[in-house]
């Protein structure tokens, strides 16, 4: 064969590879995503079927299993939120970056519109609205994405320098009070407070959600480099957040609202070293999360066996999997509720309005945890499948 010929022939095979290569799944993403959707579900399962009428994270009213159930959920977000960045990178490398533009606006549009009509209506039962609507993580993802749309457009160190100064920043506002703007006060919770505003919950102000979107971006460049030297800057990320949160947190200087303190027993010091504020997220709690997100990634880049493969199946179908355990938690409650006479409260109601009385400790939370994670597989396995197996334009906004 000539060489022109053998040129012919192997562009095809090298375009072929190149593609494989972009589409290609990314495995310790979508073991690590699928982590941080069945803990999340923990959280979300514990709101439905707790008896604890207090805040899990109160020190003068909690114990250590019922804080730990609830602050180890605190993992869930940000690293949710960063992979999303991560994840708008890789698909960069398949498309151009007007495509890639549109489709982060569009998706965000169509989330924020998720999170105000279906979320609202499998965590109430109803369209009454009673407490307004509540804007939380599925929001702030989605306006995020539709400022990552802009943002791309930018030099990639340019995101990174941007993203970085407003997690480290944002703290600095802290003293800023809503009432200070007058009429404009509801905006400024939308961006830093969280707070109750006309006809809404502002659970998850987009600052600085936003940045840990747009670092998610910068930090998918690594996944343009080999595993090895990946797995390093990984680690260094890993430990340098972990270091830099540990010195702001000894020091009570920066970086979180409420400063720990010496407790009465050990273990309640130990829970108010770690007790960082997530609404609106503190720079020490993004540091401690995040870093735990990075070391967690470097970790899984070998990641093999039967449950990685369970974790990946969640992974893959993130959005199906979050719509679906909520409605699924809420409607088993509601329905034990029922049979035990608490009447039809928990069916039509949300977590905030559940009967005084009703609820149970954290064995039956956790067992209900794992039996709505258990039944979901096998739906997430098939819906999973159907992403492999088509390419419909409309599957990558589920």
């Amino acid at each position: 064969m000539s060489a022109r010929l053998e040129s012919a022939a192997a562009a095809p095979l090298a375009q072929a590879s190149v593609t494989a290569h972009a589409v290609a799944r990314i495995g310790s993403i979508d073991i690590l995503r699928g982590f941080v959707m069945v803990l999340m579900a923990l959280d979300h399962v514990r709101d439905f079927f707790t008896d604890a009428r207090f805040d899990p994270l109160d020190l003068s009213q909690t114990n250590a299993p019922l804080f730990l159930t609830r602050w180890i959920t605190h993992f869930c977000a940000p690293t949710f939120v960063l992979l999303a960045g991560v994840s708008a990178y890789l698909t960069g490398r398949r498309c151009t970056r007007a495509e890639l533009s549109k489709f982060l606006w569009t998706r965000g549009l169509w989330l924020v519109v998720l999170e105000v009509t279906v979320m609202s209506l499998v965590w109430t039962f109803n369209v009454r609205y009673d407490h307004g609507l509540f804007l939380q993580v599925i929001w702030a993802i989605g306006v995020s994405m539709i400022v990552l749309a802009g943002l791309i457009h930018l030099p990639l160190p340019a995101i990174a320098v941007c993203s970085v100064a407003m997690i480290f920043g944002h703290n600095l506002l802290d003293g800023i009070e809503p009432q200070s703007f007058g009429a404009w006060a509801p905006l400024w919770s939308l961006l830093h407070v969280s707070a109750p505003i006309p006809h809404a919950f502002v659970g998850y102000p987009l600052i600085p959600w936003i940045a840990v979107m747009s670092l998610g971006y910068c930090a998918g460049a690594l996944y343009d480099m080999e595993p090895q030297r990946r797995t390093q800057w990984l680690i260094y990320f890993g430990v340098g957040s972990l270091t830099a949160f540990v010195l702001l947190r000894t020091t009570n200087v920066y970086g979180d609202p409420a400063d720990w303190s010496l407790q009465s027993t050990t273990i309640h010091t130990l829970l108010s070293f770690v007790n960082v504020q997530k609404y609106p997220p503190s720079l020490q709690y993004l540091l401690l999360m995040l870093g735990f997100a990075f070391l967690w990634l470097a970790v899984l880049e070998s990641a093999r066996g039967r449950f990685s493969e369970v974790l990946r199946t969640f992974g893959r179908v993130p959005l199906f999997f979050y719509v679906l355990h909520i409605a699924l938690a809420h409607l088993a409650a509601g329905l034990i509720a029922l049979a035990m006479g608490y009447g039809t409260a928990m069916l039509s109601d949300d977590f905030m309005s559940i009967p005084q009385l009703w609820g149970f400790g954290l064995p039956v939370v956790y067992l209900a945890w794992l039996l709505v994670v258990i039944s979901l597989y096998p739906a997430c396995r098939w819906f999973a499948a159907v992403k492999r197996r088509r390419d419909d334009w409309w599957l990558s906004y589920l």
